[in-house]
C-alpha cells in the first residue's frame, strides 16, 4: 500500500482507498513535495490564461460569456460553453507558454526518471504547448489522438452569420489531441533499466500481442458522467481509463493529476486499483470530487473496447 498522507503535507485534502484529492494551487504543491516521486501525470489543464480565472468563471456562471462561448448552440444543437481559444491576444499566448515552461520544469522536478505525461490539448494550440514542455526539459514522444466528435469549431463568423452562410472560421474539430512526454531516462539508462529500477520508462500494452495505440475512438462524455461531475472539461470514464492504464506500464505506482477539476481521473484511476493524487485549486470543485469521484469510478464497462476495435479496423 502507498502511504499517500506524505502528500497532503498542511493542505486541506480528502483520502479515498487508494486516491488522494488536494485543495491547493499545483505550481506551489509540485514545488513542495518530494522530488521524484511520482510515476506519471495524467491531465487536461486549463491553459492557465482565462477561462477559468474567478471573473470568468462569473461571467460562464451567470450567462454573460466573457471568453466562454454563450449561448451554447450550433446550427439549432444545444451544447456545453467552450472556451474561445481564439480570442487569445499575442500576449496572452505568450503568458500561455511561459506558463507550461515553468509548469513542465516542476512536472521534471517531481517524475521519476522515464514517467511519462499525458495532456490534453487542442489543435488551435497543442504546439505552443508541446513546444514550451519540450524546453522545460521533457521529451516529446509523440501526440495520442482521441478521435471525438464536438462541437468545437465550425462555427460561422462571429455577428456576421447571417452575411457569410457559406463560411467557417474553423473547421469542425474531430479529434482531441493529448500530447504524450517522458522525463528523460538517466544518462546511459535503457527503458528495460528504467522499468526495473522506478517502474517507469515505457507505456502498459492492451495486451501480450497488442501495444498500446496512439489513437482512440471515443465517445463525447455521456450525460450520466456529467450529471455526476458538473466539469465543463470533463473526460469520458471510458477513455480516460485507458489512460491511466497506459501511463504505468508495470501497473503500480502514483498517478498525479495536477488540473483535477471535479476528479474524473482520479476516479478512472481507482476504478482499475491504481494511487492517483488530483490537486485543485477551486474550492467548488475540490468539494464536487469528494462527491463524484467513488460514483464515477463505481461506472461499469469494458475499457479495452474502443482500442481494440480500432485495432480491427485497420487489421481489416
Amino acid at each position: 500500500m502507498i502511504d499517500l498522507d506524505r502528500f497532503g503535507l498542511d493542505y486541506q485534502s480528502h483520502l479515498f482507498d487508494q486516491s488522494l484529492i488536494i485543495h491547493a494551487d499545483c505550481f506551489e504543491w509540485m514545488g513542495r513535495i518530494s522530488q521524484e516521486s511520482v510515476h506519471a501525470i495524467v491531465t487536461d489543464p486549463p491553459y492557465g490564461v482565462k477561462e477559468y480565472n474567478f471573473d470568468q468563471m462569473e461571467k460562464r456562471a451567470n450567462g454573460n460569456g466573457g471568453i466562454w462561448r454563450i449561448p451554447p448552440s450550433f446550427d439549432g444543437s444545444h451544447r456545453a460553453p467552450l472556451p474561445r481559444f481564439t480570442a487569445l491576444t499575442q500576449k496572452e499566448r505568450g503568458i500561455l507558454y511561459r506558463f507550461f515552461l515553468e509548469w513542465g520544469k516542476l512536472a521534471v522536478r517531481v517524475l521519476l526518471p522515464g514517467g511519462h505525461i499525458f495532456i490534453a490539448s487542442n489543435a488551435f494550440l497543442s504546439q505552443l504547448v508541446f513546444s514550451a514542455l519540450v524546453e522545460s526539459g521533457l521529451e516529446f514522444r509523440g501526440e495520442l489522438i482521441r478521435l471525438v466528435r464536438t462541437f468545437r469549431g465550425g462555427d460561422r463568423p462571429k455577428n456576421a452569420e447571417e452575411e457569410f452562410p457559406e463560411v467557417c472560421s474553423l473547421p469542425r474539430s474531430c479529434y482531441e489531441p493529448w500530447g504524450i512526454f517522458r522525463k528523460p531516462l538517466l544518462h546511459g539508462m535503457r527503458v528495460s533499466d528504467c522499468l526495473r529500477e522506478f517502474g517507469t520508462g515505457g507505456l502498459r500494452r492492451l495486451s501480450l500481442e497488442q501495444p498500446f495505440s496512439d489513437v482512440i475512438m471515443s465517445e463525447r462524455t455521456p450525460q450520466h458522467e456529467r450529471e455526476i461531475a458538473n466539469h465543463p472539461s470533463l473526460k469520458p470514464q471510458s477513455f480516460l481509463r485507458q489512460i491511466v492504464r497506459a501511463s504505468l506500464p508495470l501497473g503500480r505506482g502514483i498517478i498525479v493529476d495536477p488540473f483535477m477539476g471535479s476528479g474524473a481521473t482520479v476516479a478512472a484511476a481507482a476504478a482499475q486499483g491504481f494511487s492517483c493524487i488530483g490537486v485543485e485549486r477551486f474550492v467548488d470543485y475540490f468539494e464536487l470530487g469528494k462527491q463524484a469521484v467513488p460514483k464515477l469510478a463505481s461506472l461499469t464497462f469494458d475499457t479495452e473496447t474502443t482500442q481494440l476495435s480500432l485495432f480491427d479496423l485497420l487489421d481489416a
